[in-house]
């Protein structure tokens, strides 16, 4: 491979033409068989190189390689892993470790479109400009890369590829209803065994991908999935980059994720990298994920970039000198901070190499001890945070490693005792987690050949730890995630759900093999509290499918019962045989509510569910008829077109206030009523009172279910009920409001039949003494007897029409007129009230 940063300006400007030439860029999205396509392409050359975004990736590419041309001609070279024969051609890499300075005839460099990366992009970058075949080179990544690719490597030949298969969304599920062969994707360790556990509990378990693990534990996971032994695999966005896996879906559990600096929201290129995991070459995939709504839920015009693969394409990317100056901590330091010199450039944010060099360059000590081994400093700090401490701690680890090295090589003792401090399997998950990343330190550190007095002996010791613990932490995994037993239970049951007996006896409850795993409650399976074991979960899913036909009769009986099978409950539940099955809603006027079923008869098929709702919607119709009738004939009537426009107005202004209304806002309408019009409402059962229109019936007790479950039906308040029996109430008091049937008076609240009795004795006095508005005296027998106060009987004569003359006399005054009701006058519609129509 050449590397044009060797040569002199004028030497570069021309290989850079001379090797761009033979620069060909394949892009596309997933799917596409790009890196098949580089492998091919790289094997029939007489050597090459491929630089990967993962070590699992590259060891994966390795063992295909390894496959076609045996492992004596192929190489592996990754931060922690090296693996070159004597005589190796073709060399797999990640891209930090590609040995940038071996001639080969093919170069391939994957997911280029990673140079827009904030940590590591400067390095695809630098590859992307400078890593070239003698023969050929392929530039490998999203089609967002083509107006970049074209800036940086005139005369590129640009590839597009289309995606094998289709990709579409299949919207959010909850993780127990996702379909076989999915892939849950979360965005941290602890995201990542919380879904595996939840699996684990609904559906026999999960294989659990992660990049902090060791290939081998990855391979031992993935190996368990393909194989069937689970159904399911729970990853981070490790997955993304171009691990081949057999997924059907992939599922995010959420679309946020923290990348080292704040957590923010996916952006669409990199939800489409995840997604594109679906599907496997021409079969089709889908992708979702597990929120209907708010923030980690999908916006369609997400959906939309990701099934046509349209992203904002990338117009630059980040870039660090990739050769600096070594003659001095101030020379490096400079020539990494120095500015790009091309628009399609930009400077790349502070990775963690550069942070931890700053910090140790600012120790007087060190920058003395780096005189004339700035390089070794440099690679000192390129030791990669495998355990995440932070720039600080880090920096102190390193700040030591470079102390040793100063003085020649690494202690070989205390390299000794920190690998062997490592060397146990003992711990749960993420102790033997923290143990991987912790080796895995000392394994980058071992292939140093300049770092250690045997670094050999020391690569193999630190390799064989990492594959201990990495069997301990499959081990550990499969263990917490799997319940072997339930998996193969769940096997079992999709061979043959229909060999194992299911049972429902006549209380409900119902058995499996004569395992007692919950009772159907009506319409609604219920889990007994004892059929939580993993196994019996999915004794349970097998038992949910056998129960349709029992649900599907009992949807018959129902759909055919008579009206005494019916009841209602408090809520405007419908209640058969003790099961709640509908509910009341909104129906057609308030007078006419319509029924909802409940959500556990979803489960029916729609023929017969549309039969069920029509039968208890004309067991509600009877009733209402039945239980208030006044209702029902309200709806008729204000809906009658023979019927008078008052009439109307006066039957409408009823049925909303559920049988009764204040007489004051429809007094015109009262007023204009004609006299077969106030026939058929005292007919339907309406009293036109002097202050209110009501139907006497609606104000005893076994009214009032029915009266309140419509008012809650349309919308409305429901009142408090009094007290059975009460005729007059302290006002404050529950069910001392109109809406109740007791209308606020004074300190009291007088039930509205008793309002109009007291009123009709007192016109009949008026009437006896001379009628007119001469002063009369009315009999107070009738008050005193009710419970009346005089402060109570004073303010229901004010409000009947009536003025207070001398000696306890009352004289006829009249009521007064409804005021109009006027728009605001900052209502969009006060200029209407202005205006005058003929």
């Amino acid at each position: 491979m050449v590397d044009s940063r060797a040569q002199s300006p004028d030497v570069v400007r021309t290989m850079a033409r001379q090797d761009n030439a033979r620069v060909t860029a394949v892009l596309g999205p997933t799917n596409t068989g790009k890196t098949h396509l580089a492998v091919e392409r790289m094997v029939a050359h007489s050597s090459g190189m491929i630089g990967f975004p993962l070590r699992l990736l590259a060891r994966e590419v390795y063992d295909r390689v390894v496959a076609m041309k045996g492992p004596e001609r192929v190489a592996l070279i990754t931060g922690e892993e090296r693996i070159v024969p004597k005589d190796a051609r073709w060399f797999l890499c990640t891209a930090e470790s590609m040995p940038t300075d071996r001639d080969v005839a093919f170069v391939g460099i994957d997911e280029a479109q990673l140079g827009a990366d904030a940590e590591r992009g400067h390095v695809f970058t630098d590859r992307l400009l400078y890593a070239r075949g003698r023969e050929e080179t392929m530039i490998l990544g999203s089609a967002a890369l083509k107006p970049v690719v074209r800036a940086l490597v005139p005369g590129v030949e640009i590839v597009e590829r289309p995606r094998f298969s289709d990709l579409s969304y299949a919207g959010a599920k909850k993780i127990s209803r996702l379909p076989r062969r999915s892939a849950i994707v979360a965005f941290s360790a602890e995201e990542v065994y919380a879904v595996a556990e939840m699996l684990r509990r609904l559906r026999g378990g999960a294989a659990v991908v992660m990049g902090a693990l060791s290939p081998r534990t990855r391979n031992a996971q993935v190996a368990m999935f393909q194989a069937g032994e689970v159904d399911y695999l729970v990853a981070t966005d490790a997955i993304g980059m171009g691990l081949n896996m057999d997924v059907a879906h992939v599922a995010f559990a959420g679309l946020h994720k923290f990348d080292g600096k704040r957590r923010r929201r996916l952006t669409v290129a990199e939800m489409a990298q995840i997604a594109g995991r679906a599907g496997r070459h021409q079969r089709d995939g889908t992708f979702g994920g597990v929120a209907e709504e708010g923030p980690d839920a999908f916006l369609p015009e997400e959906v939309l970039a990701i099934e046509a693969h349209r992203f904002p394409t990338l117009d630059w990317l980040f870039w660090r000198e990739g050769d600096p100056d070594l003659s001095s901590v101030d020379a490096l330091l400079a020539s990494l901070s120095a500015p790009p010199q091309h628009e399609a450039l930009r400077a790349a944010p502070e990775s963690v190499d550069l942070a931890v060099l700053r910090r140790l360059a600012e120790d007087p000590a060190i920058r003395a001890r780096a005189r004339g081994q700035v390089d070794r400093l440099w690679a000192v700090c390129g030791i990669p945070d495998f355990q995440k401490s932070g720039v600080e701690p880090h920096a102190r680890f390193v700040s030591r490693i470079f102390g040793h090295l100063c003085d020649g090589y690494l202690p070989h003792q205390w390299f000794a005792d920190e690998v062997a401090r490592l060397d146990r399997v003992d711990g749960d998950v993420e102790t033997i987690a923290g143990r991987v990343a912790a080796i895995r330190t000392w394994a980058y550190i071992a292939q140093r050949s300049d770092w250690l007095a045997d670094p050999k002996h020391w690569a193999a010791r630190t390799v064989a730890v990492e594959e201990r613990l990495s069997d301990a932490l499959h081990t550990s995994l499969t263990q917490r995630f799997v319940d072997k037993r339930t998996s193969v239970l769940l096997k079992q049951i999709g061979a043959g759900a229909g060999a194992l007996p299911v049972e429902i006896d006549a209380e409900g409850e119902v058995t499996i093999d004569t395992h007692a795993i919950g009772r159907l409650q009506g319409f609604r399976f219920v889990v007994a509290p004892d059929a939580r074991a993993a196994d019996k979960r999915l004794l349970l899913a097998t038992a949910e499918k056998q129960l349709t036909r029992e649900r599907a009769a009992r949807g018959g009986a129902l759909s055919t019962a008579a009206n005494e099978a019916f009841s209602l409950a408090e809520g405007g539940v419908v209640v058969w045989q003790d099961h709640a099955v509908a509910r009341l809603v909104r129906g057609r006027s308030p007078g006419r509510p319509s029924v909802q079923l409940d959500e556990a008869l979803e489960c029916l098929d729609p023929v017969l569910r549309r039969a069920v709702t029509e039968r208890i919607q004309a067991w509600v119709d009877d009733a209402v008829r039945a239980q208030l009738p006044v209702l029902a004939r309200m709806a008729e009537m204000a809906r009658d077109p023979a019927a008078t426009p008052a009439l109307r107005s006066v039957a409408a202004a009823v049925e909303a206030g559920g049988g009764l209304t204040q007489r004051l806002p429809v007094r015109a309408a009262v007023e204009a009523l004609t006299p077969p019009d106030r026939h058929r409402l005292r007919k339907a059962g309406v009293t036109i009172g002097a202050l209110d229109l009501f139907d006497p019936r609606l104000l005893k007790q076994r009214a009032r279910p029915w009266r309140d479950a419509v008012l809650a039906a349309a919308g409305g308040p429901v009142p408090v009920a009094p007290r059975e029996g009460a005729t007059v109430l302290p006002r404050g008091t529950p069910g001392a409001t109109l809406a109740a049937g007791f209308r606020p008076l004074g300190a009291q609240a007088v039930r509205v039949d008793l309002v109009e009795r007291i009123a009709r004795a007192a016109h009949e006095a008026r009437a006896k003494s001379g009628g007119g508005r001469a002063p009369f005296l009315p009999d107070p027998a009738l008050a005193t007897s009710i419970g009346l106060e005089p402060g109570t009987v004073e303010r229901l004569m004010v409000e009947l029409g009536f003025r207070p003359a001398a000696e306890g006399r009352w004289a006829w005054r009249g009521r007064p007129a409804a005021k109009a009701a006027r728009p605001r006058p900052d209502n969009v519609f006060a200029a209407l009230a202005e205006l005058a129509f003929d």
